[in-house]
């Protein structure tokens, strides 16, 4: 018992707590000093701020963890990230690793398994990887995009506040808020003429349906009617109208000949003259045509 001193205690419990800080913090990172896992190399040309004890994934799921990282200082290499995969992970040859950051700055290994069934990357053996800038390569990409649109963007709002100080706005929705009080009232009008046109539909519905009944009476009166007799009639009349212009025509008949005979009217003329003649000496000298006397004597 004389070995174990004062001092030899304080040394092995300092031995033993610097142990099992090791193992505590090995573990907090997720790395296991005793794990059975294989030892696979994956070679990047850019690790974009991948690190010990980041995750590695394969289709979303947690297959293992990157031990180490070689970084090549002659940079004539690529770089490489020692990963210690889950033993019982398949992975198929032809597969691809790439780097994936998120928003929050979280890094992970994203294992790109290759269908082929037949042959398998071998534990030892080195996996080409590439980076996913993911979400944030996009940003990058978009900002030259929006650093060229800037000064548009400059312009384009300097001219709409330009627009915008014109006077004319001002009028332009003045104006507008007054039609839109038209509008209202003009609607509330016609909400009340459709209410009034409601009111008295059923009484203009009634009266079309008399409208029609009456319509409908007057179709089967004139259905009665004898069309073909009545036309029978207007034929025959035409024809006797027809008849009796051919006979004022005829210079033969007797209205022909009282139409057109000369002479008839000049006798017609003359006898107009003399009757005309008459009655004018008739005005002038009734004595000596009409002889009236109370006591019987002649006046000569």
């Amino acid at each position: 018992m004389k070995y174990f001193t004062k001092e030899v205690k304080i040394a092995i419990v300092a031995i033993v707590g610097l142990v099992v800080l090791f193992l505590g913090m090995n573990f907090l990172k997720g790395l296991d000093l005793f794990s059975t896992d294989n030892r696979y190399y994956i070679s990047f040309r850019d690790i974009s701020g991948l690190s010990s004890s980041s995750p590695i994934y394969a289709d979303g799921y947690k297959v293992g963890v990157v031990r180490g990282i070689v970084y090549d200082y002659s940079q004539s290499k690529d770089i490489i990230v020692e990963a210690d995969i889950n033993k019982d992970m398949r992975i198929p040859k032809g597969s691809s690793a790439e780097i994936v950051s998120d928003l929050m700055g979280n890094v992970k290994v994203n294992l790109l398994l290759a269908s082929n069934p037949r042959e398998r990357v071998n534990p030892g053996e080195t996996i080409v990887g590439g980076i996913n800038d993911g979400a944030m390569g996009q940003m990058k990409d978009l900002i030259p995009v929006v650093q060229d649109m800037l000064p548009k963007l400059d312009s384009i709002l300097a001219s709409v506040n330009l627009l915008l100080q014109d006077p004319a706005i001002a009028n332009s929705l003045h104006n507008v808020e007054t039609v839109t009080g038209n509008l209202t009232v003009s609607t509330r009008r016609l909400n009340i003429l459709l209410g009034t046109l409601n009111r008295r539909m059923p009484g203009l519905l009634a009266k079309a349906d008399g409208v029609m009944d009456n319509a409908q009476v007057v179709t089967s009166n004139l259905s009665k009617v004898d069309v073909e007799g009545t036309m029978s009639k207007v034929n025959a009349t035409l024809d006797n109208v027809q008849a009796f212009t051919d006979q004022l025509n005829n210079n033969t008949g007797s209205l022909g000949l009282l139409m057109r005979d000369p002479n008839l009217y000049y006798n017609l003329n003359a006898t107009v003259k003399s009757a005309d003649s008459l009655l004018i000496d008739l005005k002038s000298h009734p004595k000596r045509y009409v002889h009236f006397s109370v006591f019987g004597r002649k006046d000569k």
